[in-house]
């Protein structure tokens, strides 16, 4: 019988029989407090979502606009804002956290002339859950969350136009 290694056991430790798969899968970036800043949540936390084979609606729109809010609202300058996705089961939970715990968000009902002041109700919209969680001083976190729906397998049965397009053409 030969002795174990230090090769030996680095194999053990690396092969896919014995790899640790977590079910929770999780993202998480900061950020400049900017529009700029804001944006690149988005297409981070989309690129994320479609990695993980996720949909990115409606995701996306919820992560666009707790980001813009953290930018606009919670924004002090020199601070960061960061963002964290969490899929636990079937549930997407999007965290932006800033560094304005004095302010929380409210949901109001603006005047149809009013350029803004809509991003909550669309989060309400959006999300299946939202709320705010304090952090450590000076930090608060608005979440929301939204259960992954699986997508429906086609059945066969095809609905619609024949799959021709039929264009005229102007002179």
């Amino acid at each position: 019988m030969r002795a174990a290694t230090l090769s030996d056991v680095n194999t053990e430790t690396v092969s896919p029989d014995t790899e640790h798969r977590s079910p929770i899968r999780n993202f998480s970036v900061r950020l400049s407090s900017t529009p700029r800043g804001a944006r690149l949540a988005r297409l981070l936390a989309t690129e994320q979502l479609r990695s993980w084979g996720l949909p990115p609606d409606p995701a996306e729109h919820i992560v666009a606009e707790l980001a813009a809010n953290a930018a606009t609202h919670g924004r002090v300058q020199g601070r960061d804002f960061e963002v964290t996705l969490y899929v636990i089961g079937d549930t997407l939970r999007i965290e932006v956290t800033d560094t304005r715990a004095e302010r929380l968000p409210s949901t109001r009902h603006p005047d149809s002339n009013d350029e803004s002041g809509r991003g909550l109700l669309l989060i309400e919209a959006l999300a299946d859950r939202w709320g705010t969680t304090p952090g450590r001083p000076p930090r608060k976190t608005i979440w929301a969350e939204v259960h992954l729906r699986p997508t429906p397998a086609p059945s066969g049965t095809c609905f619609g136009g024949t799959g021709r397009l039929f264009q005229r053409t102007h002179r």
